[in-house]
């Protein structure tokens, strides 16, 4: 299943190895999500009923505790919870299948990219806008703050890479690993 999902290379003789994924591998996959949670934001605003809107907003005060408390681990599972219920509330199976194959690929690196505090604070607000559009039920405005969400996870997961390489090459002992690609993870080698 996780083979088929890409999250592990499965080795004829040998076993497994967890994806390694590459710069371009995190930006494509990126761009694809992107895409869904677009679709995904746009037909929950036409979609959700009332009581799907008044549980999402139940999670977003539960993140936000969770960003108050400064807990990432519970701020990200609620996270998680709140985009799978803007996906729910769009009522498509395709695209809630298509989206969480994609999404099993970037839930580390998502999980990552919340450890700087402005970045956590940009993404907080976003999250805010992301609730005030599907309450308002404006498929454009949701549309457009999870494009802009997803592409500010993007950058900054892409920096951490590049970072991560970085620190990887100005390592004597490590220089050999400085092609390495980044690792499912999201931690270098």
């Amino acid at each position: 299943m996780l083979a088929a999902e890409g999250l592990v290379e499965l080795l004829p003789n040998r076993g497994s190895v967890a994806v390694q994924l590459s710069e371009a591998d995190v930006r494509h996959t990126f761009e694809v999500m992107a895409g869904l949670e677009d679709l995904s934001g746009e037909l929950a605003a036409q979609r959700v009923t009332d009581a799907e809107l008044n549980e999402i907003k139940a999670l977003h005060f539960e993140m936000m505790a969770a960003y108050t408390r400064r807990d990432l681990s519970a701020y990200y599972q609620v996270n998680a919870a709140i985009h799978r219920s803007f996906n729910a509330a769009a009522k498509n199976p395709v695209l809630t299948a298509t989206y969480n194959q994609v999404n099993a690929r970037l839930q580390a690196l998502r999980f990552r990219s919340n450890q700087d505090g402005d970045k956590w604070q940009r993404a907080v607000d976003e999250h805010i806008a992301m609730v005030q559009a599907l309450e308002a039920r404006d498929p454009v405005a949701l549309r457009q703050v999870l494009m802009q969400h997803l592409d500010n996870k993007r950058n900054v997961v892409i920096e951490q890479l590049r970072s991560s390489r970085q620190t990887i090459s100005a390592s004597p002992e490590d220089a050999s690993l400085s092609d390495t690609p980044f690792q499912k993870e999201g931690k270098a080698p």
